[in-house]
Order: C-alpha cells, then sequence, then structure tokens
C-alpha cells in the first residue's frame, strides 16, 4: 500500500507550504495539490490525475468556504476523508462540520505529528476526535441532558447495535468488532450503514458524534 495521497486548501500560501514542509518527514504521506479556497478545490478535484484520499480543510476561505466545501465533498466524493484545519475553537463550528461530513476537527496549533496522526487514523478507522473534540462532545451531550431529560427514551437501539456503536465509539475496526461479537464484518458494516442512514450521520465521525451527543453509549 502506497503513501496516503492528502490535498490542502487554505487561502494563506504560507501556512499551506508550513504544513506540507512539516509533514514532509512522514514518507507514509504525499500531498497531491494544494488550494488557495474551496472553489479551486473542487476545480482541482473535477480533473485532477491523482485524487487525495484526505483533504485537510480550512473554513475561512474566498469564493467557497470550508463549510460549503465540504458538504459539496461528502456528496460528491464520498471516499475522501476531509478534515478541519482551522483557527476556529467555536464549539458550533465543531459539531456543523463534524454533523455535515467532516471526518476529523484540528486546530491550527495543532502539532505537525497531530496532523498525522489525524490523517493517518481518518484513513483507517473513518474519523479522529481528538481531545479538544471529545470535550465539546461531552459538554453537549451533558447540556443535553439537563435540557432533555427524556431524550434516550426517543432514541431505542437494539443490544447488538448499541454493541456495534460502543465498539465504534471505542475506535475499534469492522473486523475487530466481528471477532468481538461473533458476527461477520459484513454483518457489522450492515448495522453501521444501517445505524448512519437512521440518525443522517454522512459517516462514522458523524455516527460517533451522534452516539455520544445523545448519550446512546454507556
Amino acid at each position: 500500500m502506497g503513501p496516503i495521497k492528502v490535498a490542502i486548501a487554505d487561502d494563506h500560501k504560507i501556512f499551506r507550504k508550513g504544513v506540507i514542509l512539516s509533514l514532509r518527514p512522514y514518507t507514509n504521506i504525499r500531498f497531491v495539490f494544494e488550494a488557495e479556497n474551496g472553489q479551486e478545490l473542487l476545480d482541482t478535484l473535477g480533473t485532477a490525475e491523482e485524487m487525495p484520499d484526505v483533504i485537510l480543510m480550512d473554513l475561512r476561505m474566498p469564493l467557497k468556504d470550508g463549510i460549503e466545501t465540504t458538504k459539496i465533498v461528502a456528496k460528491q466524493y464520498p471516499s475522501i476523508f476531509v478534515i478541519a484545519l482551522t483557527m476556529y475553537e467555536d464549539e458550533r463550528f465543531v459539531s456543523h462540520m463534524m454533523e455535515i461530513g467532516a471526518n476529523g476537527y484540528l486546530l491550527k496549533s495543532a502539532d505537525p505529528s497531530e496532523i498525522k496522526k489525524a490523517i493517518t487514523e481518518v484513513t483507517s478507522k473513518g474519523y479522529y476526535l481528538n481531545n479538544f473534540v471529545n470535550r465539546i462532545l461531552l459538554k453537549k451531550s451533558h447540556a443535553r441532558q439537563k435540557v432533555i431529560p427524556n431524550l434516550n427514551s426517543e432514541i431505542t437501539l437494539s443490544e447488538r447495535e448499541r454493541d456495534v456503536v460502543k465498539y465504534i465509539c471505542m475506535e475499534y475496526t469492522a473486523h475487530e468488532i466481528a471477532q468481538k461479537m461473533e458476527i461477520s464484518p459484513r454483518t457489522v458494516e450492515a448495522i453501521k450503514d444501517r445505524l448512519m442512514e437512521r440518525f443522517g450521520s454522512k459517516n462514522t465521525a458523524g455516527l460517533v458524534f451522534f452516539a455520544v451527543k445523545n448519550n446512546l453509549i454507556d
């Protein structure tokens, strides 16, 4: 298996070049192109000889911002993983990006080692949740419990569905979940896909986000 192909969209050239340079020591990552804004990114995707596996996406960009671009990528290129890489620490941005299809959310202050970890984890697990995002998830979960104390009674899961969600949140792969539950990996994927459709999740990260936010696991 070759290196993970990455694209970056950010309107600050110095920052783009800095990220690319900082990840150069990691030989399992290779940048295939860069874009100054969302529109340029989408135009390049439409004609690219090499499609990226992962896109590092800034939020605030001219012509087309990262939020709108992520929606389009999630719809038109579902096999590409999107990691928000932004200065915005506002929890509203985190929640919205995960709900519309982002697979991870990083602040621009992140170390190159964490960016590398996020890239490798989204390609292997489908999502990357760091401590910053987890704190927001827990905070929103706690707040929702106060406002809607009976929320869990409105969302019912079978024992098998609950186990699959629990193991996904614990970062087990479909194969590992299948071994633990003594079912086939195909059955695990079918349950996951059914839950994603039911909850309106765009990807595995969205399913994890929904499960934690709505207290579907212990």
